[in-house]
């Protein structure tokens, strides 16, 4: 009891006086997860020149197409072997870290980190419909666990590691640095507290100055749209976010659908086959749709594809990409997903321009505005969509239409009930996992914060009324700039940031009830309760 009393003691001390630490260890996790991920894309990009040249050499040559085609099925071999070898790198890794943050995961850091890094290479390299930034934001977390394990850190303050790295992952993946800490704050963490924007930002700072050290300072798409869309055409952008969030709602549920299809196929390895020899075939008949497809957003905004061919692209890009992700093999969504909301984007326009001639030299403000709705509908984290799409284009000049097509874009899904990608997916792994297997938590003490909400159930009520988990203890509450310690007899008022003490395997339990209760606007609850 001394022992644990000591360490509740020391926790809670080391919350109080660590906030310029740890902008100190952010810059230290921002350094080495942005190597990490830097290194990554470096092997990445001359992957993709590789595949390039294997392509030409194989095309017109029956010999060496089989040859490509066997090479293709030991990828697939060696992609399974990993994901045996360590099973949490499958997919994007951004549920996987999601998981780890709420308490219900822990893996081990090392294995992912090699596991994550050569299937990712493998997967991408070999040209699946995959993206860079999920196996980058999980490699980020895990070289932030790295470092919080060999630091002998306490587990509250390797969660706020792990999350400085994913900030620093992406960052790095996309040399977007706000849109970094943005993600991991809206996505990953989902408090912000002082501490965790100051150690984010300097994490994600950090990475973005390294990847820049090494690709560059130009941005990731290089679009230069320098004309507004004119506040007259704004009816024809309201259009658009109506129908890029139902198409959002189209690809999480194929998505959700592809993989209850996959799981029919009982052997992994026959699972990954699938997706390696698609990439096979397109390659030598339709190589557009491999890869991430970063080329193709360029290409749409010659404005030269004809609209018949890019229904054509859109058609084989979305279904090489979900079946690609829903297989398991390592590798994101982002970019895919990106490239595919650029494309509905140039479509809109395309067929816009059919009927009227209102949006003349506008086709590069649609495609970004694809881009940034296509992933509000699917991730569900419009401010991140919107920050990562200016910063990707080195434009923050259309800030108005990027946000009301994010908006609507967010609305759609969420009227008909569409869980938002990473959700279905990190509830999707929970229920395959078996509850009973061997981690290594240590039922260690974590600090855990919450934020009390404008029309959440627990405003207005007193802590006392609230069903907290059992092992979970309230130990401080701040109101402005005012700290005190709660009773039972305390009410709580909108606004108040609450730090909650509980057991590391009762972090899943508190966040459920902190979502539930303390941040969920629930309005008509709330009227039944004060009546």
């Amino acid at each position: 009891m001394q022992t644990e009393g000591h360490t509740v003691q020391k926790t809670i001390n080391r919350y109080r006086s660590f906030r310029y630490e740890l902008i100190l260890e952010g810059i230290i996790t921002g350094a080495l997860a942005g190597s990490v991920v830097v290194f990554f894309r470096y092997l990445l990009s001359h992957g993709d020149e590789l595949l390039k040249w294997v392509l030409n050499a194989v095309k017109g040559n029956p010999l060496m197409s089989v040859i490509w085609f066997l090479v293709l099925t030991a990828g697939a071999l060696f992609v399974t072997i990993m994901l045996k070898w360590e099973s949490l790198i499958s997919g994007s890794g951004i549920p996987q870290v999601e998981g780890e943050m709420i308490g219900e995961l822990d893996p081990c850091w090392w294995k992912t980190l090699v596991a994550k890094l050569l299937g990712g290479l493998v997967s991408l390299g070999f040209g699946l419909s995959l993206g860079r930034e999920g196996p980058s934001i999980q490699l980020g977390a895990m070289a932030g666990k790295g470092l919080s394990r060999i630091s002998k850190r306490s587990k509250t303050e390797e969660k706020l590691l792990i999350t400085c790295g994913a900030s620093a992952g992406l960052s790095a993946a996309f040399n977007a640095p706000i849109a970094g800490v943005l993600f991991s704050l809206e996505e990953i963490h989902k408090h912000f507290s002082p501490e965790i924007l100051l150690s984010t930002m300097a994490s994600s700072i950090t990475a973005d100055f390294v990847s820049r050290n090494v690709f560059g300072l130009k941005p990731i798409f290089n679009l230069n749209i320098t004309e507004m869309i004119p506040l007259k055409c704004y009816g024809y952008v309201i259009l658009f976010g109506v129908i890029i969030g139902a198409m959002g709602v189209l690809y999480n549920t194929s998505l959700s659908k592809t993989q209850d299809l996959y799981q029919k196929i009982a052997s992994p390895f026959l699972r990954l086959m699938v997706p390696f020899i698609l990439a096979g075939v397109f390659g030598l008949y339709y190589p557009q749709v491999l890869g991430g497809g970063h080329p193709l957003v360029e290409v749409l905004t010659s404005g030269e594809m004809l609209f018949g061919a890019m229904c054509l692209l859109f058609l084989l890009k979305f279904s090489f990409s979900i079946l690609s992700f829903g297989s398991g093999a390592p590798g994101g969504i982002f970019l895919p997903l990106l490239v595919l909301g650029a494309v509905i984007g140039s479509i809109y326009f395309s067929g816009m321009e059919l009927m009227t001639n209102s949006l003349g030299g506008l086709l590069g403000n649609f495609i970004i505005l694809g881009m940034a709705g296509y992933f509000s509908a699917i991730v569900r984290a419009p401010i991140t969509g919107i920050i990562l799409i200016s910063e990707m284009t080195g434009s923050f000049s259309h800030l108005l239409s990027l946000s009301l097509v994010s908006l609507i874009a967010y609305v759609i899904p969420d009227m008909v009930r569409c869980a938002p990608v990473y959700d279905q997916l990190l509830h999707r792994l929970l229920r395959k996992l078996n509850p009973n297997r061997d981690t290594s938590l240590t039922g260690e003490k974590v600090l855990v914060e919450g934020r009390i909400f404008h029309g959440s159930i627990a405003e207005g009520r007193k802590v006392s009324e609230i069903q907290w988990p059992r092992t979970c203890l309230l130990i401080s509450l701040f109101r402005g700039e005012a700290e005190f310690v709660p009773r039972g007899e305390t009410k709580f008022f909108a606004g108040d940031k609450i730090v909650i003490l509980c057991d590391e395997s009762a972090q899943g339990k508190l966040h459920a009830v902190l979502q539930d209760v303390c941040e969920t606007v629930k309005m008509e609850a709330r009227t039944q309760t004060e009546s």
